[in-house]
């Protein structure tokens, strides 16, 4: 079965073919070590698995990854998976490793999905047991979720960014390597993953989104009280009812009308100079602040005479007022 392909969110929205090659790496340096295929990517993954004896493991004393890849579950997807396996039963193990703090435990690297099936299903679960470290856990975890699980841009950029904060290499290699992706796509990953987790849960995967909107997003949501509109809007019951990528799009919506409106005003400018041109003024307003500058020899002397004089201004300018609403 052909594989869909994971990359389509990494690029920008507007990527022409969805199975096109994805990303041209240059060959020096760390790209060396970037996988330049799925099929090599899945193979990658399968290594894992290669070679190892399959045992039946009660899901019960199975947990988690300590890495979170998914923002939601796709409950469709899960349930002709669910489908699949209660008619054909479990046509490829999942990978676990002997838990790290627990004796007598095991924690998934991948295969969460198959785990949570064989729960319902109240079956045992097919595994391969492998003792790996946190570092090989990452990269498998990872390899295997590009291949094969088809997560969405904001998925693999919290995945990634979460990879960077436990901080297993000062170069971030085994991101590139895990996500295979390049820095600048990395880099671009953990800008938009800063994104508050309160939005970030709210959303959710948004399948649909790439890169170049969820930048969009971040870059809208810089200002603190823009933030703080934006979580007032996800708590919404209009934010609430809607799902998928309409989430995003609403809020993104929400943040860009709400970003005109506190737009400061720009103050109109006009000038004036007399008949003469011995005097000049410069006049900006607003709506709230009227500007008069003075430029002239005796810009001085006239500013004093009209401040002097702003009483009968003002009085004209009442008497004005009146006689054209009467």
């Amino acid at each position: 079965m052909a594989r869909k392909n994971p990359f389509a969110n990494v690029m920008s929205d507007d990527t022409p073919e969805e199975n096109k090659a994805i990303l041209n790496y240059t060959n020096k340096g760390a790209s060396k070590a970037l996988i330049q295929s799925l099929d090599e990517i899945a193979a990658q993954a399968d290594r894992f698995l290669g070679g190892e004896a399959i045992v039946e493991l009660d899901p019960e004393i199975i947990d988690t990854s300590f890495l979170r890849d998914r923002l939601e579950d796709d409950e469709a997807a899960f349930e002709e998976l669910l489908s699949a396996i209660r008619e054909r039963g479990q046509d490829s193990p999942i990978l676990v490793r002997p838990h790290p703090a627990m004796a007598g435990r095991y924690m998934v690297v991948f295969g969460h999905r198959r785990l949570r099936a064989a729960k319902a299903l109240e079956r045992k679960v097919r595994a391969v047991v492998k003792d790996l470290k946190d570092s090989d856990h990452v990269v498998a975890q990872g390899q295997e979720n590009t291949a094969r699980a088809n997560l969405s841009f904001i998925e693999k950029a919290t995945f990634a960014a979460e990879i960077a904060r436990r901080q297993f290499d000062g170069d971030n290699a085994i991101i590139l390597s895990a996500l295979s992706i390049d820095r600048a796509t990395l880099s671009k990953m953990l800008t938009v993953s800063a994104i508050s987790t309160e939005i970030l849960d709210a959303v959710g995967a948004a399948k649909g989104i790439g890169r170049d909107r969820w930048y969009d997003l971040k870059n809208s949501l810089e200002r603190p009280a823009m933030l703080e509109e934006a979580k007032a809007f996800i708590a919404t019951d209009d934010f609430r009812s809607k799902a998928g990528d309409d989430r995003f799009n609403s809020l993104l919506a929400f943040v860009k009308t709400a970003g005109k409106k506190s737009l400061p005003k720009v103050a109109k400018a006009r000038r004036w100079a007399s008949e003469d041109k011995s005097v000049s003024a410069e006049i900006k307003s607003d709506g709230k602040t009227y500007t008069f500058a003075l430029k002239a020899k005796e810009a001085g002397g006239f500013g004093d005479f009209i401040a002097e004089n702003l009483g009968d201004l003002y009085q004209a300018y009442r008497k004005k007022v009146d006689q054209q609403g009467a």
